[in-house]
């Protein structure tokens, strides 16, 4: 028997709260039912009473999982399932498998499933860890009784999506790193070099060029205004974070990474990538084509592609006529959809999508892998900009004194 701490909501929207000793949640949850109480959350006493701000961090840093940690759950979890284990037994072999967060995760879901629920049901009380698109297809797997077989995509598409954002990051490591050198350099040389230079200039007198006053009246403003200056950039993030979160500039971000050059076109395979293979799977375990569209709306992250979707998804419920409303939207190249096509007319609608799904999913990685290759010269371009423009700033009025110099040199020889 174990405590439990409970927080409750009676008839008439009271609260409620206490401690009860139980053997599991589910008869905690039977008791406060009895008790005609509307359970709100049930916790084990123990974890309620680490409630310091010093606990909280350490709960919320060990429960971190990352996708590699549900990809290695997932994989196993079919392993065990193909190989004739039962799912209870396999939860508790994986139990000893895993570590931090995932271990404490895993023993609620071999509890959920232990006092009666389905594995699905388990799985949707993490939705920060398993997606709406996992709990379905899991939850379809059961229904059809080929749940390692759905684990099996879901891995196979986990471990596309993880392969396509490493090698993304990998592309974009050295421009950044570049993009960083260059304003290292440019910072140094407005607030320790310029101001150095700027009062030979003045001593020498004269009409500086355009770019030297420029440099240098950006070099003042820098050591001038310094705290200003961060807090503006302070502010300017602020101001983006909250602008990006509402409806309106979330739309508009959308929508201008769909329009950026390179960008746009990684954004709209990847939209492709997700609608298909996600649709194929949910088709594939037996959803019905009105509440796959559904939940295929949810997996896609730009608000421009998930709109067009949406609209060209309810005529497919209403027509059934997939590749005419998906031609309509303007996002899938005519080879996707004359794949689809052929799908939809031989009966093999899942197979398809899937083919299609792994056929641009391989033409994004490749563009992938060329991203840096496209990436450098830009780099290049940007870095010989900044570098030039400081150079003409800087040396020409150099030069210009050198001749200066050397004129008055010659002068006075020659008298």
């Amino acid at each position: 028997m174990a405590l439990y701490t409970y927080r409750a909501l009676t008839r008439e929207g009271k609260r409620a709260s206490g401690v009860l000793e139980a053997a599991s949640l589910q008869e905690v949850r039977e008791r406060l039912v009895r008790m005609q109480l509307l359970p709100v959350e049930i916790i084990p006493a123990k974890q309620a009473e680490a409630t310091s701000w010093w606990e909280w961090i350490k709960r919320s840093v060990s429960a971190r999982v990352s996708l590699q940690d549900t990809i290695f759950f997932t994989k196993q979890l079919a392993v065990l399932l193909r190989a004739g284990v039962p799912l209870l037994d396999a939860l508790e072999l994986l139990m000893e498998q895993t570590e931090k967060g995932l271990r404490k995760i895993v023993v609620d879901l071999k509890d959920s499933v232990k006092e009666g629920r389905s594995f699905a049901d388990a799985l949707s009380d993490f939705p920060h860890i398993f997606n709406t698109t996992y709990v379905q297809l899991v939850r379809a797997g059961e229904a059809s009784g080929r749940l390692e077989i759905i684990l099996e995509r879901l891995v196979e598409q986990m471990e596309r999506s993880y392969e396509l954002r490493k090698k993304v990051q990998a592309a974009m490591r050295l421009p950044l790193i570049q993009l960083g050198i260059v304003l290292m350099v440019v910072v140094v040389l407005l607030t320790q070099v310029v101001p150095q230079i700027q009062s030979v200039f003045q001593e020498q007198g004269g009409t500086l060029p355009l770019s030297s006053r420029i440099l240098i009246a950006l070099s003042n403003f820098m050591v001038d205004y310094y705290l200003w200056l961060l807090a503006g950039i302070i502010a300017c993030g602020a101001l983006f974070y909250a602008w990006k979160s509402s409806e309106s500039g979330a739309r508009l971000w959308d929508w201008s990474l769909l329009h950026m050059p390179i960008f746009g076109y990684f954004v709209r395979m990847r939209a492709i990538v997700e609608f298909c293979s996600t649709l194929g799977m949910l088709v594939e375990a037996g959803v019905n084509l009105s509440e796959a569209l559904k939940i295929v709306s949810r997996v896609i992250d730009n608000r421009i592609i998930v709109d067009t979707l949406q609209a060209a998804s309810e005529k497919i419920v209403k027509q059934g006529k997939i590749t005419v409303y998906l031609k309509e939207t303007g996002v899938f190249p005519p080879v996707a959809l004359y794949l689809i096509k052929t799908g939809e007319e031989s009966g093999q609608l899942a197979q398809m999508l899937l083919t299609v799904a792994r056929t641009y999913d391989a033409e994004l990685r490749e563009a992938a892998d060329g991203l840096a290759a496209r990436l450098n010269p830009l780099m290049i371009v940007v870095m010989g900009g900044v570098v030039g423009f400081i150079v003409l700033a800087i040396g020409g009025p150099i030069m210009k004194m050198t001749e200066v110099i050397k004129q008055s040199t010659h002068t006075t020889r020659g008298i």
